[in-house]
């Protein structure tokens, strides 16, 4: 079987990639990648992946059998198109098995939702696809808070607008685990799964980050609105509501969930007690 993963030039995509490439028997991978000049990859040959490129999709997935559509970056107004496009090649090129990385998240009511809906209707096109299908449903990745903790440091604290809230985060290195395990285990096929380890507190998250980086961080609850202007302060007015509307949907509980990863991978999701001793490690 000859496998294809999507976006290799981004974090996901080039785990899900290597991952594939880490498996018994030798399995053919493919990336590929808007830009492939930036890819340089053991295993993996790099082919022309550019989701606006109907195409250029096609050419590109010539003799692929399985393959993984990492979601777009695009305004979600966009990337239902962008990825109805990767559909479309994928049937036109004899793909026979597609699986998602889609998301964990509230699909009303938050400033997230656009997006989190964008999600769900390429899960609705995938279905509809006529092809085989697996779907994953990724939690929060955790990375991004241990690459803001100088921030952190400097404003002696986390805040946002998550409150009490739990929210069941996740690592590109288990998703791609359980990528890898979407794609080539066919008792899989017609599922869709929760990918998330066990969830946490904000509190919670702040005390594992003490611990293993010596530093002396309080949690304080903002406004979903305060939190929303401080995001766009920093990350501008396309990124900045769509944390804010994460947060908020971390508050109303919409990703405390137990998660379904050990369903799909055969082993729990590995514990934030076992992540953060790496980190320190």
């Amino acid at each position: 079987m000859t496998c294809a993963v999507t976006a290799v030039s981004g974090q996901l995509g080039r785990e899900i990639a290597r991952k594939l490439v880490e498996l018994p028997g030798d399995t053919p991978v493919i990336g590929l990648a808007r830009t492939p000049s930036r890819v340089v990859d053991p295993g993996v040959e790099v082919r022309p992946g550019d989701y606006d490129e109907p195409e250029q999709l096609k050419a590109s997935l010539a003799g692929v059998d399985a393959l993984v559509i990492v979601s777009g970056m695009a305004a979600p107004e966009d990337r239902i198109h962008q990825h109805r496009n990767v559909i479309d090649a994928a049937r036109a090129a004899g793909v026979k098995k597609l699986v998602y990385t889609s998301i964990i998240g509230p699909e009303e009511g938050t400033r997230f939702s656009p997006v989190v809906q964008s999600n769900r209707q390429t899960e609705a096109d995938i279905r509809a696809s006529g092809l085989d299908w697996a779907i994953g449903r990724n939690g929060i990745y955790i990375e991004p808070d241990i690459e803001y903790l100088d921030g952190y440091r400097s404003r002696g604290e986390i805040a946002n607008s998550a409150g009490e809230g739990r929210c069941g985060y996740t690592t590109r290195s288990e998703l791609a685990h359980a990528y890898a395990a979407l794609l080539t285990r066919d008792d899989l096929n017609g599922g869709t799964f929760d990918l998330n380890g066990a969830p946490i507190t904000q509190a919670e998250l702040a005390g594992y980050i003490n611990r293993t980086f010596g530093t002396d961080l309080g949690y304080r609850d903002m406004t979903s609105e305060d939190f929303v202007a401080d995001r766009s302060a920093e990350l501008g007015d396309f990124l900045g509501p769509i944390i804010g509307g994460i947060y908020e949907g971390i508050r109303q509980g919409a990703y405390d969930r137990p998660g379904q990863y050990a369903e799909v991978t055969g082993r729990p999701h590995q514990s934030w007690d076992d992540y953060f001793s790496t980190l320190r490690a």
